[in-house]
């Protein structure tokens, strides 16, 4: 049976400092018009805002205090993610802090973690997750990509797409098989590598929703670390895309709960026939409907939350493919609706709907669309695994 998770949705003190905290910095330095300067950009985001972030404790979030981090955990973590959603932030605090700083939290080691947490924390290491290959789509256990052991360390050989944030990455995690095939779940390793390293060419790329990323090719390439068991490094993948799916889940209600506002304000001042357009019972209707498509959302990001940390793997994942499609559904009823109630300007770049919803599309298609973990959890047997 699903075992009952205890769910708690009002934050403590120190949470609700933490949401204020960040709401403030975003809603002073995220105004529409500065995004788009940070977008156009060479680095595609702001430097002196990542810095802010540095300053406020977002970079060290999740890492024990004792290593130079916040201490925060996955509630934390939420709230932050929650709020970079509602800005449409364009920083790479998920590449680093959440993903990159997941493979560090499951798989480094002491003296890995010693070295790098601290330059994390300061923004000084900025870190992206080097995994989709052409071929692999949303498989994380297709890797193509080789690792062969070399006196005391690994060479790494191959190409990897998709590397979000990837061109201003000053570390790699990348994945590279050292046994097996193609599509064998074992003998898939993740390695650190230095971005500037001899045999790393990037090539950055901007993405439809304005963030970065880049295609990176690896030719005998020397790796920094290994993290985890080079053999059987799956299971730390595997959990750290858990975790950034939940935090890609609170992203996406805090987009989505801006997104409804927009829709809202748009209805009472768009004037059709010289009656507001939100006067009309059908255009009622379809608002009150994203409300509901938005509120499912949020009940599953606090899900998302708390499934992320179940230990029994096969569990967690079904729990986080369920989080995926309701998610997904959501994003795809609340930013097609506002695009459709608002019309004609929702489809310009000078307007702020559009960005969200692009931000949206992306954020469902990361790690897996709703259709995709439908499947998994179809081939899963469900949410609950039969007796």
């Amino acid at each position: 049976m699903l075992p009952r998770i205890p769910m708690d949705f009002d934050l403590s003190e120190d949470q609700t400092l933490l949401q204020d905290s960040v709401r403030r910095l975003l809603g002073d330095k995220y105004g529409f018009e500065q995004r788009k300067g940070y977008m156009a950009s060479d680095t595609g985001w702001s430097r002196e805002v990542w810095a802010q972030y540095a300053e406020l404790g977002l970079l060290g979030l999740p890492f024990a205090e004792s290593e130079g981090g916040f201490g925060g955990g996955r509630e934390e973590v939420l709230i932050v993610a929650e709020q970079m959603g509602r800005a449409i932030a364009l920083e790479p605090w998920f590449t680093t802090v959440v993903v990159g700083g997941g493979f560090l939290r499951h798989g480094a080691d002491a003296a890995t973690r010693a070295a790098l947490v601290p330059k994390v924390a300061a923004g000084e290491c900025l870190l992206a997750f080097a995994h989709t290959e052409r071929q692999s789509r949303y498989d994380l256990h297709d890797v193509c990509s080789t690792a062969r052991k070399d006196g005391s360390g690994w060479v790494i050989d191959g190409r990897k797409g998709m590397v979000l944030h990837g061109d201003t990455a000053t570390r790699l995690v990348v994945t590279a098989r050292t046994s097996g095939g193609q599509r064998d779940a074992k003998g898939v390793g993740v390695f650190l590598v230095d971005a500037g390293a001899p045999g790393v060419s990037i090539r950055g790329y901007r993405t439809v929703d304005g963030q970065r990323a880049a295609e990176v090719e690896l030719t005998g390439v020397r790796a920094e670390a290994v993290l985890g068991d080079p053999a059987d490094g799956l299971p730390i993948v595997d959990r750290v895309v858990d975790e950034a799916i939940a935090a890609l889940a609170a992203e996406a209600v805090g987009a989505m709960d801006v997104a409804h506002e927009m829709t809202i304000d748009y209805m009472k001042t768009r004037k059709q026939f010289d009656r507001p357009i939100g006067s009309f019972q059908a255009l009622q209707h379809r608002a009150a409907d994203m409300l509901v498509a938005l509120e499912q959302a949020r009940s599953m990001a606090f899900f998302a939350a708390l499934a992320a940390g179940e230990e029994d793997a096969g569990l967690r994942r079904r729990q986080m493919a369920s989080v995926k499609v309701q998610i997904g559904r959501s994003i795809r009823f609340v930013g097609q609706n506002t695009i459709q109630l608002h019309g004609g300007i929702a489809m310009t770049m000078e307007y702020a709907a559009g960005h969200y919803f692009k931000r949206l599309t992306v954020n469902e298609a990361t790690f897996g669309d709703a259709d995709h973990w439908l499947r998994v959890l179809a081939d899963a047997g469900g949410l609950v695994e039969a007796a």
